[in-house]
């Protein structure tokens, strides 16, 4: 939760405190002063560090200006909502460009040395004032800092684990193939959360499809250990509650040891050689019949 009050020092008494106040106050008056040179050297600096090079220099500077500008307002208000709202704006724009994690660090530690460096320059004749404007910039540039970092870091992770889900979903297809029949080619390492996501979008299928008998095909998986066995073993539980029936196919040598190995009753799985002979099974218990194509006289 946001915490919201004025950016300031601790201070012993009511005097220390206000002085922190009307320090702040003579800095935002500063950086909205300059806003137009301090934007434009720090978009400047971020050209030259090499820094958001997916992004044109138009690009960079329109960022810099409603980066700067929720960062002065951070500055004067002492909440931090708006810019977590373009930050996690921000990150969703150019994170599937390519932009990476100490980029936007980079561009957010760049703006706080112009800043600094404006500061020294209009205090430097005066070093006791100079100090105690730092004192009470400094950490409120800290804390916006680790706000725009954690916003697109926490934006980053939300992409990722999406793409992970998107590409675990286009891994285990469940496709029907005939009425009230439908098959799961597995393919690849299954892990325990794998394991779980392959049940939910198998039930979520039966369901769907109304579906009576599942082949599910396990050639293409090398390895099995003993919790992802037997999370195979309530898949098809939880499958023959809902009305359906599945058929395993493709076991290689090393999981029927494990499914032995871990004491899986195999009188409650109905296993079949391949593929094929699954389907031909899955076809004999939905009453399906395959006749021989019967051709016609061929007229003189």
């Amino acid at each position: 939760m946001v915490t919201r009050g004025t950016l300031q020092q601790p201070a012993v008494g009511a005097t220390g405190t206000e002085s922190a106040i009307a320090l702040l106050r003579e800095l935002v008056a500063h950086l909205r002063q300059n806003r137009t040179q301090l934007r434009e050297e720090w978009a400047r600096r971020i050209t030259e560090a090499e820094l958001l090079t997916a992004m044109t220099k138009e690009e960079i500077f329109a960022e810099a200006t409603s980066v700067y500008d929720n960062y002065v307002e951070a500055l004067e208000t002492g909440t931090f909502e708006a810019l977590q709202s373009y930050s996690r704006n921000l990150s969703e724009r150019i994170i599937p460009r390519g932009v990476e994690t100490h980029e936007v660090v980079g561009i957010v530690l760049l703006l706080r040395d112009v800043l600094a460096r404006s500061l020294f320059a209009k205090y430097q004749g005066d070093f006791t004032k100079l100090n105690r404007i730092l004192d009470a910039y400094e950490p409120a540039a800290n804390r916006i800092a680790n706000t725009v970092a954690v916003g697109f870091v926490q934006e980053r992770e939300r992409i990722i684990r999406e793409q992970q889900e998107a590409i675990r979903e286009l891994s285990t297809p469940v496709l029907q193939v005939r009425e009230r029949l439908l098959i799961l080619p597995i393919i690849g390492v299954i892990d325990p959360q794998r394991a779980r996501q392959l049940t939910e979008q198998l039930l979520r299928g039966i369901r769907t499809n109304r579906a009576k008998v599942v082949v599910i095909d396990i050639t293409g998986v090398a390895a099995m250990d003993a919790a992802v066995a037997n999370h195979l073993v309530q898949t098809v539980d939880a499958s023959r509650l809902l009305g359906a029936t599945v058929i395993v196919t493709g076991l290689s040598p090393e999981i029927a040891q494990t499914l032995v190995t871990i004491g899986v009753d195999l009188g409650k799985m109905t296993t079949v050689g391949d593929l094929q002979g699954g389907i031909e099974e899955a076809e004999r218990l939905l009453g399906y019949k395959v006749l021989p194509l019967v051709e016609s006289p061929v007229e003189a």
